[in-house]
């Protein structure tokens, strides 16, 4: 099976952002997409180009177009959630991003009435009914083919690093499940989702993609549901780690972070470089530390087993990517991610909130709404 590549301009970027639809008075999920995504369709369009529909009907997602600079995938995100707002204000709900809703029950959440979710939980059933889940997703655009997988092994690096500053998933069903990341294992126990592997050709991924459609596991590859994965139609390789983001400076954060690590790996194969990458058991095991622990996991680096807390690597990391984001023109943005170390990631902050209204989850999903209006509280 031939899998056709489109090279992209380097380094260009996209950004797409999971949002939770709640009603402002419960804090509860609302079931309310479709009413939104009729409201924002243009006239004689069967939909809105940039806010889309997801798995279940709590959730919309907006999408940017292909962007040059982080500055403009912000710009692109705060011209569509402008718009969502002007819709939902009237109808008394509320946005926010996190990896999980911290009380609503995922069984009493409505599915979208499509055939390809209908199909995916007729197969996946219970797992599938409880992906009540949200997600960022970050394309970086390749100019070549076979610089795809080996940017793929060495951002396997860097997947703890970006779960970690991203966890926003402590609370699950109402219960604090004692991870920062509670979604990271939860979105693995679909079929093709998790770790990808690590294909060292493009004709193996061929192969392996040939399988899964011969013996039915999937129909198209977009169902290749991988935490880091190739996107052939699109000529990106799209990062998909991170947990839903409270703020908008977070999403440009971890989107300065992806693009600078992949146009950095980029330009390092152009000069002939190979790229370092990790044995498959080291990297499930920094999945499931970052998962665990957030800014507190301790990483494996490399395949003797020298180990460093992901903190002071990501501060290493943001010195050395200092020059490629000034190449991109994404040095604010990069520095996002100190503000994430200062204040917190968001399953630090919901926490926080939690310990500070008795237990209240209540006050998580208020903190969650305000974040998203006004950013990252400086506390």
């Amino acid at each position: 099976m031939e899998i056709e590549f489109s090279p992209s301009r380097r380094s260009t970027v996209g950004a797409e952002w999971e949002l939770a639809l709640v009603d402002r008075r419960s804090g509860q999920l609302a079931s309310v997409a479709e009413r939104i995504l009729e409201q924002v369709r243009p006239d004689g369009e069967e939909e809105h180009p940039k806010i889309k529909q997801e798995l279940l009907l709590n959730t919309i997602e907006i999408i940017t177009g292909v962007c040059s600079t982080i500055a403009e995938i912000t710009a692109d995100l705060a011209e569509s959630l402008e718009l969502v707002h002007s819709v939902i204000d009237p109808l008394g709900v509320e946005l926010f991003s996190a990896g999980s809703h911290p009380f609503s029950q995922w069984y009493e959440q409505k599915v979208t009435d499509k055939a390809r979710y209908a199909k995916l939980i007729d197969r996946t059933q219970w797992w599938g009914r409880q992906m009540l889940i949200y997600g960022v997703h970050i394309h970086v655009g390749l100019d070549h083919r076979d610089k795809v997988l080996p940017v793929l092994d060495a951002l396997l690096n860097y997947a703890p690093h970006l779960q970690a500053l991203s966890a926003s998933s402590p609370y699950w069903g109402a219960e604090d499940t004692g991870y920062a990341s509670n979604r990271a294992l939860m979105f693995q126990q679909l079929p093709t989702a998790g770790l990808p592997f690590q294909f060292r050709k493009w004709s193996e991924l061929e192969a392996y993609t040939a399988d899964m459609f011969t013996t039915g596991v999937i129909d198209s590859f977009s169902e290749i549901r991988w935490d880091i994965r190739p996107a052939p139609q699109f000529g990106t390789i799209e990062m998909r780690v991170c947990d839903g983001l409270p703020t908008m400076e977070e999403v440009a954060a971890i989107a300065a972070l992806t693009q600078c690590l992949v146009d950095d790996f980029s330009e390092r194969l152009d000069d002939g470089e190979i790229l370092p990458t990790l044995p498959p058991w080291h990297v499930q095991e920094n999945k499931w530390r970052a998962a665990r622990y957030g800014t507190d996991a301790i990483i494996i680096l490399d395949a003797a087993g020298n180990e460093r807390p992901v903190t002071d690597d990501i501060t290493d990391l943001l010195t050395r990517l200092e020059p490629v984001a000034r190449r991109l023109d994404c040095v604010e943005e990069l520095r996002g991610v100190e503000t994430i170390l200062k204040y917190g990631p968001s399953y630090q902050r919901q926490r926080a909130v939690a310990k500070q209204h008795n237990g209240s989850l209540k006050a998580v999903v208020a903190s969650l709404i305000s974040e998203m209006h006004h950013g990252i509280p400086r506390v």
